[in-house]
């Protein structure tokens, strides 16, 4: 079966939070992490077809549902879970925030490695906890981002709770190896953390030399103290379906955390349950087409990048996501947001990930490859006018 990558989808003048954006202004909107491309087909279909009962009423998962993540979960990564371990949830960022307020008092302490997804940092702050960003370095020898393992120690304090972790990263694009994970999980251990896992993009892995390792299953005794969060909102362009995962196989810290959401959070609703399930067991022949193109776009981009826009640079290789993230700190540019906007290209401030203002971009690449193409040839554009 074929599947049509290439078709524009218009998304303009729609409830589309990326379009909606720039509405009234020639901006191509390459920021957020949301695909321009329908869902697969499978999942359309078993929408339409829930749609159809005309049933909408309070929901739970079913065991189809359920099967479906344990074996998709199984089959992908050796991960064998225990249905008992899911914990559903309405998206990743709830996760985050349920966590710290979970398993950190007022004025314990998260660790996370920067630059990161945004709420990593503002989810302990919006409950009165610490959140502390230890940077990643550059490896510029071995074009490679690198956890600064002398840093992390240097940042554990007394009220060191959880540490949160991405992977693969958004948005570096990195996928970390099996000797840097156990690293980890060693540092976990020795200083009595629990840790985060958020492996939303697991499924995005380009560099097919390169397996998604679980952080999970390195041993039971990481097992014990970790919660790892899926979903199939990147993947398979539902985030607006507002359906993730916790998977906690310790049965006290799976009670703790289900006692975080009690009275807060929502429950996943009826569409979400049907559109994960479709697509964890329906839809792989898509997932396997949307990863070719979009290592056509990753490697269109990465050229493009080279030959034609100086004083941008892509440090290292993207492994996985749709994620670019560009240094532009040699165009010396105040407010580079601001600049490319001006020139029709919207892209997202590397300073909310925790960068230097100025220095980094991230483009979404998850995009037919004219609107890639004609996104760079605006950004050339703007390099002129300087």
């Amino acid at each position: 079966m074929t599947f049509d990558f290439d078709t524009p989808i218009q998304r303009a003048g729609t409830d589309s939070q990326k379009w909606q954006k720039y509405a009234g202004r020639d901006v191509l909107p390459m920021w957020v992490a949301d695909m321009d491309f329908k869902s697969p087909p499978a999942v359309i279909a078993a929408i339409q077809a829930r749609v159809a009962d005309g049933v909408y009423g309070y929901a739970r998962p079913v065991k189809s549902s359920t099967d479906a993540v344990v074996n998709a979960l199984a089959a992908r990564y050796g991960w064998k879970i225990d249905p008992s371990w899911l914990v559903w949830l309405p998206g990743l960022v709830v996760g985050l925030n349920v966590a710290a307020q979970a398993f950190a008092a007022v004025g314990d302490e998260v660790l996370t490695l920067t630059p990161i997804y945004p709420p990593f940092m503002t989810a302990p702050k919006n409950s009165g906890r610490i959140s502390v960003p230890v940077p990643f370095t550059l490896n510029a020898a071995a074009a490679r981002w690198e956890i600064d393992w002398a840093a992390l120690e240097r940042a554990i304090t007394p009220r060191t709770k959880m540490f949160y972790l991405c992977n693969p990263h958004n948005p570096l694009a990195r996928v970390w190896r099996r000797e840097e994970l156990v690293q980890l999980a060693d540092f976990c251990v020795r200083h009595n953390l629990l840790l985060c896992s958020d492996e939303i993009h697991c499924d995005l892995i380009l560099d097919p030399s390169l397996p998604h390792i679980a952080t999970a299953t390195l041993s039971p005794e990481i097992a014990a103290r970790t919660f790892t969060f899926m979903a199939p909102s990147k993947t398979y362009n539902v985030p607006g379906l507002g359906t993730s995962l916790a998977i906690i196989p310790d049965p006290a810290l799976r009670a703790q955390f289900v006692r975080a959401t009690a009275g807060v959070v929502a429950e996943v609703n009826t569409f979400g349950y049907t559109a994960c399930e479709a697509a964890y067991r329906d839809s792989e022949d898509w997932r396997q087409a949307l990863l070719t193109y979009l290592r056509g776009n990753r490697d269109y981009l990465v050229d493009y990048v080279a030959r034609e826009l100086p004083g941008i640079k892509v440090d290292a290789p993207i492994e996985a996501t749709y994620l670019a993230w560009l240094n532009v700190t040699a165009l010396g540019l105040k407010d580079p947001i601001a600049h490319f906007e001006k020139h029709g290209v919207g892209l997202s401030d590397g300073a909310f990930f925790g960068a230097p203002k100025g220095h980094y971009v991230r483009l979404n690449f998850g995009c037919t490859r004219a609107t890639l193409t004609e996104g760079l040839k605006r950004m050339k554009a703007a390099l002129g006018d300087r």
